[in-house]
């Protein structure tokens, strides 16, 4: 498994404690890449950015200068000759990471059941406050994300692998999201000519 990122640039946006292992840090790096970063870019540009990359998450020194900016960020010009400073990958995998650190730190697993840690020097965050707190990381890990997709837009014909995906933008919002109402005889009883009666109706 080659890591993107690790604890010390971790550590130049987010200020964690230095008792937590990197090991620890690992498994939501981990998840952060597969599950958030992956779907992102899609699977054949992720892959391909992987190959061009140490053991140790750099980029190797023969990569396209196209993959070093993707992942180390750059400085470029847009279509409309502006200034573009885009900080490469980092930022947005290390708020989707932390998003998931904070989620995960808050329950502890017990041979009974999952329980909400209890701390000596302070009070554990209450459920919806870690909620909160959660969303406010994915939403950072997000704007970084526009970050990504306008340097791709940008750059498309350096990243033939790369494809917009408008289902991909909204799936990775905080929060929960209605994607559609399946409408089948289990949600609507009887045929198409009664869809429109009252509820009421079919509990008679």
């Amino acid at each position: 498994m080659i890591y993107l990122i690790n604890q010390t640039i971790f550590q130049q946006y987010e200020d964690i404690n230095v008792n937590i292992k990197p090991e620890r840090l690992k498994v939501f790096i981990k998840k952060a890449q597969e599950l958030d970063l992956k779907p992102f870019l899609g699977y054949a540009l992720y892959y391909q950015l992987i190959t061009y990359c140490n053991d140790d998450g750099t980029i190797k020194d023969d990569a396209p200068q196209a993959y070093k900016d993707l992942l180390n960020g750059s400085e470029y010009l847009d279509e409309y000759g502006r200034i573009v400073l885009y900080e490469g990958l980092a930022p947005a995998l290390v708020y989707f990471t932390f998003a998931r650190f904070i989620e995960n730190d808050a329950v502890h697993y017990t041979a009974t059941g999952p329980v909400i840690k209890r701390h000596d020097n302070g009070d554990a965050l209450s459920s919806p406050e870690i909620v909160k707190l959660v969303q406010q990381q994915r939403s950072i890990a997000n704007a970084y994300t526009n970050d990504i997709e306008k340097f791709l837009r940008d750059n498309q014909e350096n990243f033939p692998l790369w494809r917009y995906n408008e289902k991909n933008k909204s799936s990775r919002q905080s929060g929960p999201r209605i994607r559609g109402i399946d409408k089948n005889d289990f949600n609507y009883p009887g045929t198409i000519n009664n869809y429109n009666l009252p509820i009421t109706e079919f509990l008679n």
